[in-house]
C-alpha cells in the first residue's frame, strides 16, 4: 500500500510471479527428467561400453583362468594313459567309457543351468565355487578304494567343471572389447587345451614313476593357486546385477530350475541309453529302448516349457534359432568330441599296438600338442588383424579330416614319421578352429546374453563330447570282440578284453600276439574313422558361421556428425 502501488496490481503481479517460478520449476523437473530419460536410454549400451581391463591385472586374471580351464581340460584326458593301469587293478575294462562318460554326463546335464547363474550372481564367487566342487571331486578321484568309487568323483568333478571353462569365457567377455578377444581366446584356449592334448603324457609320466592317483592330486594345489591370484583381482561384470539375497528369494523364476529338472533326466537317459547299449544290455533290450523314449518324451515336455517361458527359459529358443548360435554350438562340439576320442584312444594304440610304456606314449603325443599350441594362438593373432573367423574355421575342418583320415591308416608296422607326420596335420587344424564357435557367437549376441551362451557352447561341447565317447567306446569294444574272432580266432577274447589294453600281452602267447594287434590296430581305425567324420561335420558347419569383419568399428568424424 505504501509503495502506491494498488491492491488489484500488486494481486495481479504476485500471481505472475508465482506462475514464473512454477514454470521455471517445472522447466527445471522436465529438464531433470529428461535427462533422467536420456541416461536410462543410454543404460543398456553401458555394458557394451565397460572400463576394460589393461595391462598386468588383465594378464594376471588370463594366467588364473588359463590355469582353470588347463586343469579342467587336464582331468578330462589326463586317465588315458594312465586308464590301463587302473582296469587293470580294478579289473575293470567294461569301466572305461565311464570313466570320461560320467565327467561329461554330469558336465553336461549341469552345463545350462550355469549360464543362467552366471548371469544372476557376481562372476568371481560364482567362479570360485565351481573351482572348489571341482577340486572335490578331484579329491575323490584321488582316494578311490573302487572303479565305483572313482566314477561317482569323476561325476562330483564335472558338475565343479561344468561351470569353469565357459566362466572363465565369459570373464575375458567382461574383460576386454570385441576385436581383442579373438587373440585372448587363443592363447586360453591354446594353453589350455594343452591339458587334453598333455594330460596322456602327464598322466603317463605319474602312472610310470608315481602313481595314477596324482593325476587328480595335482588339481588341488594349482587350483588353490588360481584361486589366490583371483582373490585380489576386480573382474567386471558384463551387465548391472540384482542383490544375491533378492535373486534367491526368486530363484527358481531366475534361474529356471523347473526347466532344469526337466532338462537334466532327457540327458541323463539319453547318455545311458548310448553307454549300455550293445555292453552291459543288447541294443534291442527293453531297458535301452525305454531310455531313449524315455529321453526323447522328456525333452518334448522340456521343449514345450522352454517356449512357456520365452526368454526366461534356462536356454531361451531365441537365441537357440539364430543360426550361428546353433552352428557354432554344433561345430564346437563335433571339434571337441574328435580331441577327447582322440586323447583316449591314441594312447592306446601307442601301449598295446606298439607295446610303450604310458610315459612313452605321452611322449609321442607332443606333435599334436605343439602343433595345436601354435595353430590356436596363431590364428587367434591373426583373426583380430585381418577380422574374418570363417577362413580359419574352414580350414580347420579340412586340416582335421586329413589328419584323421590319415592317422586311421596306422598299423602295427607304421613308420615314426607317419605318427608324428599325421599328428602335426591334426593339430593345426585343432588349433585354427578352437575359439571360431565363441568368436561368431559372441559377434552376434547382446553382452548381457554373453554367459547363457557360452554355457550353450560349453554344453554342446561336453554334451557332444560324452555322446561320442559312449559311442567311441560301443564301436571299439565290439570292433575288438569280432576281430579278434577273425584275426586271433585261437584266443579268448573274453580273456583279453578282460585283461585291459596294456595287461593283455602278459596273458597272450608270443606266437598269437600279432593276431591280437592286428585286432587291437583295426578298432582303433575305426575310432580315427568316427573322428574324420566330426572334423568333415565341420568343415560344412563352418560356412553357416557367417562372413563378418569383428574389428573394431571407427567412430564417424565430427563434422560428419555435424552435417
Amino acid at each position: 500500500m505504501q509503495s502506491g502501488i494498488p491492491p488489484g496490481e500488486m494481486e495481479a503481479e504476485l500471481k505472475g510471479d508465482l506462475r514464473d517460478n512454477n514454470e521455471e520449476s517445472l522447466n527445471e523437473t522436465t529438464e531433470s527428467v529428461h535427462v533422467d530419460s536420456k541416461d536410462e536410454e543410454k543404460q543398456p549400451a553401458k555394458p557394451e561400453q565397460p572400463v576394460w581391463v589393461n595391462g598386468l591385472q588383465l594378464w594376471l586374471i588370463m594366467f588364473a583362468i588359463t590355469l582353470v580351464c588347463f586343469l579342467m581340460l587336464l582331468d578330462i584326458a589326463i586317465l588315458s594313459t594312465a586308464t590301463p593301469k587302473i582296469t587293470s587293478q580294478f579289473h575293470s575294462l567294461v569301466d572305461v567309457g565311464w570313466y570320461g562318460a560320467a565327467y561329461q554326463l554330469a558336465s553336461a546335464s549341469m552345463q545350462p543351468l550355469t549360464g543362467k547363474i552366471y548371469s544372476n550372481f557376481n562372476l568371481k564367487w560364482t567362479f570360485f565355487a565351481f573351482i572348489v566342487l571341482f577340486e572335490f571331486g578331484s579329491l575323490l578321484c584321488g582316494v578311490a578304494t573302487s572303479s565305483n568309487m572313482l566314477i561317482v568323483g569323476r561325476a562330483v568333478a564335472g558338475m565343479g567343471g561344468s561351470g569353469l571353462q565357459n566362466g572363465a569365457l565369459t570373464i575375458i567377455s567382461a574383460c576386454v572389447p570385441m576385436h581383442k578377444r579373438p587373440a585372448l581366446l587363443g592363447v586360453i584356449m591354446g594353453f589350455a587345451q594343452l591339458g587334453i592334448v598333455g594330460g596322456p603324457l602327464i598322466g603317463g609320466l605319474f602312472t610310470e614313476y608315481v602313481t595314477w592317483r596324482w593325476c587328480f592330486y595335482l588339481n588341488l594345489p594349482l587350483g588353490a593357486l588360481a584361486v589366490t591370484f583371483l582373490t585380489f583381482l576386480q573382474i567386471p561384470e558384463l551387465s548391472v546385477k540384482e542383490p544375491p539375497m533378492k535373486v534367491l528369494r526368486d530363484i527358481h523364476n531366475k534361474l529356471d530350475l523347473v526347466g532344469f529338472v526337466i532338462f537334466a533326466p532327457a540327458a541323463v537317459m539319453l547318455l545311458l541309453a548310448l553307454q549300455w547299449g550293445g555292453n552291459q544290455y543288447p541294443w534291442n533290450s527293453s531297458v535301452v529302448i525305454g531310455l531313449f523314449c524315455s529321453a526323447g518324451a522328456t525333452f518334448l515336455v522340456w521343449l514345450a516349457w522352454d517356449y512357456y517361458k520365452k526368454d526366461k527359459a534356462m536356454i531361451p529358443l531365441s537365441m537357440l534359432r539364430k543360426q550361428h548360435v546353433w552352428v557354432s554350438g554344433v561345430s564346437m562340439g563335433f571339434l571337441s568330441s574328435s580331441m577327447t576320442i582322440l586323447s583316449y584312444y591314441l594312447p592306446i594304440y601307442f601301449q598295446s599296438v606298439r607295446g610303450k610304456s604310458a610315459a612313452i606314449s605321452g611322449v609321442y603325443l607332443l606333435p599334436g600338442i605343439l602343433s595345436q599350441l601354435i595353430g590356436a594362438v596363431s590364428s587367434g593373432k591373426l583373426v583380430g588383424k585381418f577380422g574374418y573367423y570363417l577362413p580359419w574355421a574352414v580350414a580347420s575342418g579340412v586340416l582335421t579330416a586329413v589328419g584323421y583320415g590319415a592317422l586311421s591308416t596306422l598299423n602295427p608296422t607304421s613308420s615314426t614319421g607317419k605318427w608324428i607326420g599325421f599328428q602335426i596335420i591334426a593339430g593345426i587344424g585343432r588349433g585354427f578352429g578352437l575359439q571360431m564357435p565363441l568368436v561368431a557367437v559372441q559377434n552376434t549376441i547382446a553382452p548381457a546374453q554373453i554367459p547363457t551362451a557360452m554355457a550353450l557352447i560349453m554344453f554342446s561341447q561336453t554334451f557332444f563330447g560324452a555322446l561320442f565317447l559312449s559311442f567311441s567306446d560301443t564301436i571299439f569294444t565290439n570292433s575288438l570282440r569280432s576281430l579278434l574272432h577273425q584275426d586271433a580266432p585261437n584266443v579268448d577274447a573274453q580273456a583279453v578284453i578282460k585283461a585291459g589294453a596294456y595287461g593283455f600281452r602278459q596273458i597272450v602267447k608270443p606266437e598269437l600276439l600279432s593276431g591280437v594287434l592286428n585286432a587291437y590296430s583295426g578298432s582303433i581305425d575305426r575310432i580315427f574313422y568316427l573322428c574324420a567324420s566330426l572334423a568333415t561335420g565341420c568343415f560344412f558347419l563352418a560356412w553357416g558361421m557367417g562372413w563378418v569383419d569383428i574389428r573394431e568399428k571407427k567412430q564417424p568424424t565430427k563434422p560428419q556428425e555435424s552435417k
